[in-house]
């Protein structure tokens, strides 16, 4: 507490009075805001989390979807945004790309995409990792070859990989030629026996690095340079989407249809079948033209019993 000092001199005394002041202490007002502040922090992570959960509408038995003017325009020309965006059968979806090529005189043989949405959720808040995987396409659409590069001290399993077409063979010495970056492929395959050894690439190679649950480890060398000469490599980006092309549009209609096939059964075997569809939305495009949706289940679902 302070003070103020008064001297006084009376009668040859010197006296003092203290006269005392009301001094305000410094108010402790950091644990309270700071409680504070942790509830708006819990506030408005609440807050993003509802709105994740994207609330659903059911516009089953309504007349016209919630939000639009109908279910399907009655004319040719009309405003698409008032409208749910058609999905089209595969085969009508092709076809429209290949007519919008012809009308806008693009290139005939420009790339033909895929972009799929997944649905990466399972039980109890667990999801489907991120993935890379290789499709062997039935027609391919790259005129290369890919460079693979086998790990082996076997000389049999080695001059196998030769004859398969593998450009780089070899152990511990290709090991250190890659390390240098002396020697560079787009595949790399190993024999179990090497995998202790070829551990100092896990960090070059990365997702790159020879896995048996990709298929680049195994003892027969000559299915997995078939797969990977001519493989196609995709990979999952953004947590659920899947992004790549699949053929060119000047390929038979047939040809493009296989294609889209052996990748949707491809990405749909990561995910195991109980858990219900695995693609919730799917999309071809060519280069220059707009994107189509199309129902991926009109291709995934077996085809009807013969019953005679």
């Amino acid at each position: 507490m302070a003070s103020c000092v008064r001297t006084l001199l009376k009668g040859g005394y010197l006296l003092t009075s203290r006269t005392p002041r009301v001094c305000h202490l410094p108010a402790r007002s950091y644990a309270a805001p700071a409680r504070a502040q942790k509830k708006k922090e819990v506030k408005k992570e609440v807050e993003k989390e509802v709105k994740k959960e994207k609330r659903v509408i059911d516009d089953s038995g309504r007349h016209k979807p919630y939000g639009l003017t109908a279910w399907a325009p009655v004319d040719d020309v009309y405003v698409a945004r008032f409208y749910p965006r058609p999905v089209l059968a595969p085969a009508v979806a092709l076809l429209r790309l290949k007519l919008y090529q012809e009308l806008d005189a693009t290139a005939p043989d420009q790339p033909v995409y895929i972009d799929l949405k997944l649905d990466m959720k399972l039980e109890k808040k667990k999801t489907v990792d991120a993935f890379v995987s290789t499709v062997q396409f039935p027609h391919s659409f790259s005129t290369g070859l890919n460079t693979v590069a086998v790990f082996t001290e076997n000389p049999e399993q080695a001059q196998v990989a030769r004859e398969q077409g593998a450009q780089f063979v070899g152990g511990p010495e290709l090991v250190e030629q890659i390390l240098e970056d002396e020697v560079s492929a787009d595949f790399y395959i190993s024999v179990p026996e090497m995998l202790p050894k070829i551990v100092p690439l896990k960090n070059k190679l990365r997702k790159k690095f020879p896995k048996s649950k990709r298929g680049s480890v195994g003892v027969n060398i000559p299915k997995m340079m078939a797969m990977f000469k001519t493989g196609f490599e995709y990979q999952v980006e953004k947590d659920c989407y899947v992004r790549t092309q699949i053929a060119t549009l000047d390929m038979p209609t047939e040809h493009i249809l296989a294609n889209v096939k052996s990748i949707l059964t491809d990405v749909c075997s990561h995910r195991p079948a109980e858990y219900g569809p695995f693609i919730e939305r799917s999309i071809l495009a060519s280069h220059t033209s707009e994107a189509l949706r199309f129902s991926s289940q009109e291709i995934l679902q077996p085809p009807p019993a013969d019953k005679s």
